[in-house]
């Protein structure tokens, strides 16, 4: 509230401020458009209807809306003139939850696309870090290989006759 000045008259009139929270308009507004929309308020409506008719065609001596049902057309009217904007109320409030849910999930698809790409991205680097480690195929053919030519080597040892010194180079025996 601002305030007030002693040079400036105050305002006499008194202003009624109506303050509705659209929020809490918007989810009454839902309910009576849910509420609208199912059979129960349909069967409630037709006997009701049934019900004004029989006691206003004259079986009765309540006739207080006769024939053309002026009264209760004026009613359908005034129902009619307050469903129609809270069910727009309800539409709305439905299409702006639809929007929001909407770019949700577009975040959450692009995020997923992210992730996806990261995780091919680093499946591809694993693949060829896998490509460049020794596997244990390979490293059985190799210690196998090993493992042949030092038995080569020692059964070529064993079978040199023992009597030759392997330090003359000559190759000549010494007696």
């Amino acid at each position: 509230m601002s305030p007030r000045h002693l040079d400036t008259p105050a305002d006499s009139r008194r202003r009624l401020q109506f303050n509705l929270d659209s929020d809490v308009v918007g989810v009454y507004s839902e309910r009576v458009a849910r509420f609208l929309g199912t059979g129960r308020y349909l069967a409630i409506q037709t006997i009701i209807v049934i019900v004004w008719i029989f006691l206003n065609i004259g079986v009765f001596a309540f006739e207080w809306d006769p024939y053309p049902f002026i009264l209760l057309n004026l009613a359908f009217s005034t129902q009619a003139a307050y469903a129609a904007p809270l069910i727009l109320l309800a539409q709305n409030r439905q299409e702006n939850r639809d929007r929001i849910s909407l770019d949700e999930d577009r975040r959450r698809a692009a995020q997923t696309k992210d992730d996806t790409e990261f995780l091919a991205r680093e499946l591809a680097a694993v693949r060829i870090a896998v490509g460049d480690t020794v596997t244990r195929d390979y490293l059985r053919r190799e210690l196998e290989d090993a493992v042949d030519e030092i038995a080569e080597r020692v059964a070529a040892k064993l079978s040199e006759d023992p009597h030759e010194d392997p330090s003359d180079e000559s190759g000549m025996k010494h007696d």
